[in-house]
């Protein structure tokens, strides 16, 4: 079974952290949602640090390693890269990344349909 990638609204330009990260919830996925505005450039990746799975990404530090964008980990310290995820403190972790699409003053991510439902398991 594929899994169509379509646009899901995140919220409007204005509910985001300028030069900051924010978090939103899409389904049971906590996704963290960075906006440099002095370069007018959007990123998205998981929230959780995939060292230890704790949810801070979004409350990292940002900046660029050789004009690479960079999320680092306000807990341990790992550098993230916003394009591709991989981490650039030369360990091997790596978060998922999402495309970010901003039209007019809407900000919408470009993620798997399946990630917009919840599954309720029973027991």
């Amino acid at each position: 079974m594929v899994n169509d990638k379509i646009k899901f609204l995140v919220g409007s330009i204005s509910d985001f952290e300028l030069e900051g990260g924010s978090c939103v919830k899409i389904g049971n996925k906590q996704i963290a949602i960075f906006y440099f505005q002095s370069r007018n450039e959007w990123y998205a990746c998981d929230n959780a640090c995939p060292h230890t799975g704790d949810m801070v990404l979004s409350r990292g530090i940002l900046g660029d390693l050789g004009g690479e964008p960079k999320v680092v980990c306000p807990l341990h310290k790992r550098n993230f890269s916003l394009s591709t995820g991989d981490c650039l403190s030369g360990e091997n972790y790596k978060v998922t990344t999402y495309p970010v699409v901003i039209e007019g003053d809407n900000v919408y991510l470009e993620v798997e349909d399946s990630m917009t439902k919840i599954y309720d398991k029973k027991t």
